[in-house]
């Protein structure tokens, strides 16, 4: 391995990698408690429409500017589709060009995480750090703020809500017999309700807005535009973090700690290259091992979701803005009054239902759309339509990330192995048909017109399976690639406060130690590790349990609805 060319100057007690969701968080929290902090980004400036503009979600994510732009290998059981896997090249990280959804999960999904062996982690531990780092506005659509955090970093409010289709969703899915719930972020996450997103004032509410830019302002935190390589590690402890900047090899050492917060790809990526994952794997590969653990770059897994598109019978939907003339008037209201149809995500209606009687929480996910488009910003041929993006939870399926070389230029190979279980197939069948039932209830009877995707003849198992795997795309929620838990867990990377078994003075507090995938979108538990890690890095007590009991469907075990 080269040596560095010399030790910068950002030497800081701790070197955060990686300006997104959770290192952010943690920057923050640090230099508020008076620490040193430097913050290793190789992506550039948040700055611009394209980020800010919520509307234009579409295109940050699919621009080189901003994007690391990694594409899984050929996904076996999809046909050898090679599908995108955007992560945030930039000031912000992926909370920068995601969908700014903002989901905490089911407080099942932190059990579920306790009792694997993440200690410390369970609803009634985590919910009081949701609650601290919220600043929630229900904007008058319902929710009990006693659930809900006030005057914390980061804003989330609701869209207007004002076009019939999102209303119609909601009211299809009280018609088909579900639950109508005024905060899935809050009591009750099962049913039908108004979306939750990272918008304030009309702009997108990033973690770079919420929390770096205090944290600069601290003068405590210092952000440094580099490409970080690998851990420098000496007798067991990590010293620093070598990067690469100006086409320089340099050490930026930190005092106390390093936190890898780099993202569930690139944080065992570094892992990897530092001699850190799985023995066999790094001796391939030329890389001395410092720790033997197995389950680096191991656990990946994501959300997959089809989208259920249908022609409107009426111009109802955002169709009317996607030419020049509409979206020159998107753009101008936005860019004078940050308000109009730029000012929203335009995904204001959810839904979270159960798939079968006996599953106890949800496990399926709807995100609604007013207009029928692919996340590349492709629109319908058919025109005005409308969709609902659906996928299952909880799949099965695991995949890896693994290095290609040694050289930290080359992508790690990303292998999701989407649809490897089979139950990820019924479960996905179930996904479609549910969601026909929602579209064909009343509310959408003034509105629909015929299914696009996946087409009235896809109806037997057979036609279903080819049309999913020929049109299901990533819901871009990888994580669990440095899985948290017990240190006597062959397969765990960290412990129950992030540190890296085997080795000294060093974490990861970002989407990699998930240790199974949430139920929804992954930004509000990212933010939410790297606050609750910072007060483990503070040497902090965890903030005092909840004891607030979570809705559950009383008859979960007999019925589906």
């Amino acid at each position: 391995m080269n040596k560095p060319d010399h030790v910068a100057d950002y030497e800081a007690d701790y070197v955060i990698v990686g300006a997104g969701s959770a290192g952010c968080a943690m920057a923050f929290r640090l230099a508020e408690a008076g620490r040193s902090v430097t913050v290793i980004e190789h992506g550039g400036s948040d700055w611009g429409p394209l980020i800010n503009m919520p509307g234009a979600l579409s295109y940050p994510m699919n621009m080189a500017r901003y994007d690391w732009g990694f594409k899984t290998e050929p996904e076996p059981h999809l046909g050898g589709r090679r599908l995108a896997c955007p992560r945030g090249k930039v000031i912000g990280g992926s909370s920068s060009i995601n969908g700014m959804i903002y989901v905490r999960g089911h407080a099942r999904d932190f059990d579920h995480w306790r009792d694997v062996g993440a200690d410390g982690w369970s609803y009634a531990d985590v919910l009081p750090y949701f609650e601290r780092m919220e600043d929630w506005h229900s904007g008058g659509h319902g929710g009990a703020s006693e659930w809900r955090g006030s005057g914390g970093p980061l804003h989330v409010t609701r869209g207007k809500r004002d076009n019939p289709l999102v209303q119609a969703f909601v009211e299809a899915g009280r018609e088909a017999g579900y639950p109508v719930t005024g905060d899935y972020n809050g009591h009750q996450q099962e049913g039908f309700g108004p979306f939750d997103m990272t918008v304030w004032k009309g702009e997108r509410w990033s973690a770079a807005k919420a929390y770096l830019r205090p944290a600069e302002a601290t003068g405590k935190c210092r952000v440094l535009r580099a490409l970080a390589t690998r851990v420098m590690i000496e007798d067991g402890r990590a010293t620093g973090v070598e990067v690469v900047r100006h086409g320089k090899r340099e050490v930026i050492s930190a005092r106390a700690e390093v936190i890898l917060a780099a993202s569930a790809i690139n944080s065992p990526k570094i892992l990897m290259q530092s001699g850190i994952g799985p023995a066999a794997h790094l001796n391939e590969h030329g890389i001395n091992v410092i720790a033997d653990r197995a389950g680096v770059g191991q656990n990946l897994q994501d959300h997959l979701e089809l989208y259920v598109q249908a022609a409107a019978s009426q111009p109802v939907s955002l169709y009317k803005y996607w030419n020049l003339v509409g979206k020159a008037y998107v753009g101008a209201r936005w860019l004078l009054a940050r308000n109009g149809p730029g000012a929203s995500n335009q995904f204001e209606s959810a839904g979270f239902i159960r798939s079968a009687a006996g599953v106890d929480y949800p496990d399926i996910q709807f995100h609604f759309l007013p207009i029928a488009v692919r996340y590349d910003g492709q629109v319908s041929s058919a025109g005005h339509g409308f969709q609902a993006h659906v996928g299952p939870m909880r799949s099965a399926s695991r995949g890896a990330v693994t290095l290609r070389s040694s050289d930290h230029l080359e992508p790690p190979r990303i292998q999701f192995n989407y649809m490897s279980a089979q139950s990820d197939w019924q479960d996905f069948r179930t996904c479609i048909r549910l969601t026909r039932e929602i579209f064909a209830q009343p509310a959408f009877a003034p509105f629909y017109d015929r299914e696009l995707i996946p087409g009235a003849d896809a109806q037997s198992d057979e036609a279903l399976d080819a049309v999913i795997r020929d049109h299901v795309e990533s819901a871009y929620h990888p994580c669990g690639t440095a899985k948290m838990g017990r240190r006597d867990d062959q397969m765990a990377v960290v412990d129950a406060e992030a540190r890296v078994i085997g080795v000294e003075r060093l974490r990861v507090a970002d989407s990699s130690i998930f240790p199974r995938i949430t139920n929804g979108n992954l930004n509000a538990p990212s933010i939410m590790v790297g606050e609750k890690i910072a007060d483990a890095v503070l040497g902090r007590s965890p903030l005092t349990p909840s004891n607030r009991e979570p809705w559950m469907h009383p008859d979960w075990r007999t019925k589906q609805r």
